[in-house]
């Protein structure tokens, strides 16, 4: 990990295309801002593992396909 310490309204440049600029430090948190291109994705870490555990949970779940089928049946007789 490269650690590097920077101010308020300095930029750290990844590759040529990704900045980073320190827009403001409130005690011990700091508001950053990234601009990069719209094909890379940028995600909170802590939402990112909140996604993977939730489809790992979602895909231990078992389905029984017959009562979904009869449960969408009797939707399309509601509409």
């Amino acid at each position: 990990m490269l650690v590097l310490s920077r101010k308020k309204g300095q930029t750290i440049v990844i590759q040529d295309n990704i900045e980073i600029t320190v827009l403001e430090v409130d005690g011990e948190t700091v508001k950053i801002g990234i601009s990069a291109p719209k094909e890379v994705q940028i995600v909170r870490k802590e939402l990112l593992s909140s996604i993977k555990e939730t489809n790992q949970e979602a895909a231990g779940i078992q389905v029984n396909i017959g009562q979904l089928a009869n449960q969408l049946k009797l939707m399309k007789k509601k509409l």
